[in-house]
């Protein structure tokens, strides 16, 4: 027997008809955690969802499961848009020691908490794991998903558990993933750089940041096959344009993700090797597949997509930034 105290926050917007199935699968969690007899007498967790300036009834959703089905929910509103305020948000408020975060389309498996809670109790120097996280679609996707799947936070980094070195270059998304509370509360900056505010802002890859942050600071970032989350992907965000326009952002956030893994007199020499690097991807690319391929071939279409858009990364946050200061 071992005690563990876990916070399971859910950031969430316009949720009302998503996160019911959440909400369930973590009724069904708990179920689990009794079948399997952990000693829930010196157990404490609670469900915090951070509803991020949500205009439908996201907020009725929550009380009627407060009062029906989990008296162990909090509701929080964060007015400030951006995913990155809302897991802020939540990592302040969350009393759990240790920190599992869902999105409002991500569903946990009936055993995910028990195995967050043994690999914790195995691994005490990782700030933060993610397990493996598969595609649940509500249509049959017509292309090889696999090969655009990390742009989708679809996770299977085989069986074996591991240790992310730095010089991997990968890092779990924040879909099942979970953190030590004092990990964040030291590591991550309460604004990051990439504070992802909807497509129309040109940024993600936040929750990378984060994370990133939590490795530099000297905590190991673990993989554990044996968490598992299924990601519900509806029809629409497997259309080509919505699929380029993830693409998109996260290639124009590649910058600042590579200038953080570099010491200050590495990057003006590492900066141009990165540009040129980059612009031959392009050209082979454009040289292989020319532009008309593009048009009905959705994995093609991001790919391009996120060779230019890592390619003008490091002017386009530039501007940015020199705009926010003006």
């Amino acid at each position: 027997m071992f005690m563990v105290h876990l916070t399971i926050a859910i950031p969430c917007y316009n949720g009302e008809n998503r996160l019911p199935q959440v909400l369930d699968r973590l009724s069904i969690c708990n179920q689990c955690l009794k079948i399997e007899k952990i000693n829930i007498d010196n157990f404490i967790w609670e469900i915090i969802v951070v509803d991020n300036n949500s205009t439908d009834q996201t907020a009725s959703v929550i009380r009627h499961y407060q009062t029906n089905q989990l008296a162990n929910i909090k509701y929080y509103f964060e007015p400030r848009q951006g995913a990155a305020f809302a897991r802020q948000k939540a990592v302040e408020e969350a009393r759990g020691e240790l920190i599992g975060f869902l999105d409002d389309d991500n569903l946990p498996a009936s055993d995910w908490l028990i195995q967050a809670i043994t690999f914790a109790n195995h691994y005490p120097q990782a700030g933060a794991f993610g397990g493996q996280i598969k595609g649940l679609f509500e249509v049959e996707p017509q292309f090889e998903i696999q090969k655009i799947a990390c742009f989708l936070a679809i996770i299977d980094r085989g069986d074996e558990a591991f240790c992310y070195q730095p010089s991997q270059k990968i890092l779990p998304p924040t879909a099942g993933l979970f953190v030590r509370r004092k990990a964040w509360l030291e590591s991550v900056p309460k604004t990051l750089v990439l504070n992802y505010r909807g497509r129309e802002a040109g940024l993600a890859s936040e929750d990378l940041e984060a994370v990133l942050h939590i490795q530099q600071a000297g905590w190991e970032i673990w993989y554990n096959p044996d968490m598992l989350v299924e990601h519900y992907i509806r029809a629409w965000r497997l259309e080509k344009d919505y699929l380029v326009s993830v693409v998109r952002c996260i290639g124009l956030s590649r910058h600042h993700l590579r200038m953080m893994r570099l010491s200050n007199w590495q990057k003006p020499l590492l900066l141009p090797l990165y540009w040129f690097n980059d612009l031959r991807k392009l050209i082979q690319h454009q040289l292989k597949y020319g532009n008309q391929k593009l048009n009905g071939d959705e994995v093609l279409a991001c790919e391009r997509e996120w060779l230019r858009t890592s390619l003008i990364s490091p002017w386009f946050l530039w501007r940015r930034r020199h705009d926010s200061e003006n």
